[in-house]
């Protein structure tokens, strides 16, 4: 009788084994329709507005609404990236624009929590989960953009970096992942946009409503199966080795990202797990701060295909301001307790009312922004 099951009780792990491979890659797919979607929506748009600031607040808030819109930093760095290169944009002027656009690009980490809004103990975890990260980059801004308006640091440290780096050969690298999902997202895309007698816009639209769609499937059978499959041990396992070490989760979101080129990615992928109780906001932590640094390498390695020296300091300060953020904050346990603290205090809102969670989306990432972008134009 023993021997009849054991094979049973494999075949049965290993069905749950492959359906959680196929699911996550169905929430690839649905990230990257996502964010297909959102450029369509909004990549003109945005090429507006980075274009029309010299306030280094504005140009904050631009940065954010704009990667909130087009679900990209990559996406927000390289159009900035361009404009500074063609003498568009000053130096100066772009460094507050990419560090809105790293608290734009964590809208992606909350939408995906929002999948789990129908269960509200799991969707206090998933909100929390998503939250530190945003939290994280917010207390950064807090602390580097005033030092950055007054001495101008990152500008000059940027700029000795790039003396040292300029002349280097551009470098290229494909995300496996990218790759992997890319056909599909790509065929997808096409076949809507055959159906020539809708409007571009609505042709947009039905991509979001397609990506949502796979998104909250997916993550509803990614929780439920991880559940019943290996939950103790994955999370023995996952705990041992990065909740043990915080250097070793910043290094491994740190390469992981620079692998798949998108922190959107690591950092959505940890939110199913906080949910499902296989880790905590606390474990994660480190390796959103590494997924911040590792998404930075692209554009480091593309600036170099440039031969702008202007392109190669912002790249530059990109990567600066990530890691200067990450040497401020997280060895002092009174400021790395904050971005935990308030994951948790939205956490526990969202338990409460469910709306506080949509709420505090839309007011971080567009209407807070663009009221104030508004304000400034008047003004102006």
């Amino acid at each position: 009788m023993n021997g009849s099951k054991l094979p049973l009780s494999r075949l049965n792990t290993l069905f749950k084994a492959l359906a959680v491979i196929a699911l996550v890659y169905l929430f690839l797919v649905s990230i990257g329709l996502l964010g297909v979607a959102f450029r369509g929506f909004g990549r003109s748009f945005a090429e507006n507005l980075i274009q029309t600031t010299l306030n280094p607040f504005v140009g904050l808030f631009i940065g954010i609404l704009a990667t909130s819109l087009i679900q990209s930093s990559s996406t927000t760095t390289s159009i900035t990236v361009g404009m500074v290169s063609s003498g568009v944009l000053t130096v100066g002027g772009a460094i507050p624009i990419m560090m809105g656009a790293n608290i734009g690009t964590t809208v992606t980490n909350l939408i995906v929590s929002l999948a789990h809004i129908g269960r509200r103990e799991e969707f206090k975890r998933a909100i929390s989960g998503a939250a530190v990260h945003d939290f994280f980059n917010v207390l950064a801004v807090c602390i580097l953009l005033p030092l950055q308006i007054w001495t101008g640091f990152l500008h000059k440290a940027a700029v000795w970096m790039s003396n040292i780096f300029q002349g280097f050969g551009g470098l290229t690298f494909t995300s496996p992942l990218k790759a992997a999902t890319k056909p599909v997202v790509t065929w997808l895309q096409v076949s809507l946009e055959k159906l020539s007698f809708l409007p571009s816009k609505l042709i947009y639209l039905i991509m979001l409503a397609l990506a949502i769609v796979f998104l909250f499937f997916s993550l509803c059978f990614i929780v439920k199966i991880m559940r019943t499959l290996v939950m103790d041990k994955a999370e023995l396992a996952l705990n041992n080795i990065f909740g043990k070490s915080a250097l070793i989760a910043i290094f491994g979101g740190f390469i992981f990202t620079s692998i798949v080129q998108s922190s959107s990615i690591t950092t959505s992928l940890m939110v199913p797990l906080v949910a499902a109780g296989i880790l905590t906001v606390e474990t994660i932590f480190p390796i959103t701060l590494g997924a911040n640094l590792g998404t930075t390498t692209t554009a480091i390695l593309a600036s170099f295909a440039t031969g702008n020296i202007s392109a190669i300091v912002v790249a530059f300060v990109h990567f600066l301001f990530n890691l200067i953020g990450i040497l401020i904050i997280y060895p002092f346990k009174f400021l790395r307790k904050i971005p935990i603290f308030l994951a948790y205090g939205l956490g526990n809102l969202a338990y409460k009312k469910r709306r506080y969670a949509i709420l505090f989306v839309l007011f971080l990432f567009f209407i807070i922004p663009a009221v104030l972008i508004f304000l400034s134009k008047l003004i102006n």
